[in-house]
């Protein structure tokens, strides 16, 4: 009767397999924890690189706008206009091109790669500061 299964036991593998059985890793550990400390400063690095995108964000929705001719009297283009307007970081008309609506696509996307770029930076030099 040696073909007779056996009942299972404490620590039989759940699936048949002609592998030998590995042992068991206890999970490691990958440094210290993560303090207080780092938490804050890792948010805040978040905050601040989600703040440059939003800013990018509405500089590059109030150039597609424009390129696109948008209805002027939309709520929406107005508020994005404003945000545009207060975000342009002296860009607005750094470039004057044959064409106005390019001429906007090229200052504001330009504005819009600026805020990037400080915010990775910003995010990268807030991060740093943690220990």
């Amino acid at each position: 009767m040696a073909d007779t299964p056996k009942p299972p036991q404490t620590g039989d593998r759940l699936v048949a397999s002609s592998a030998p059985a590995r042992p068991h890793r206890p999970a490691r550990h990958l440094g210290s924890p993560v303090t207080t400390w780092q938490r804050v400063v890792s948010s805040v690095a978040s905050l601040v690189r989600l703040a440059s995108r939003l800013a990018a964000l509405s500089l590059v929705l109030y150039a597609l706008f424009t390129v696109f001719e948008a209805n002027r009297a939309n709520v929406w283009y107005q508020f994005v206009e404003s945000l545009a307007a207060s975000l342009s970081l002296g860009l607005a008309n750094l470039f004057q091109l044959a064409e106005p609506r390019w001429t906007t696509l090229v200052n504001y996307g330009l504005a819009a790669i600026v805020w990037l770029i400080i915010g990775s930076a910003l995010a990268s030099l807030i991060r740093r500061a943690a220990p």
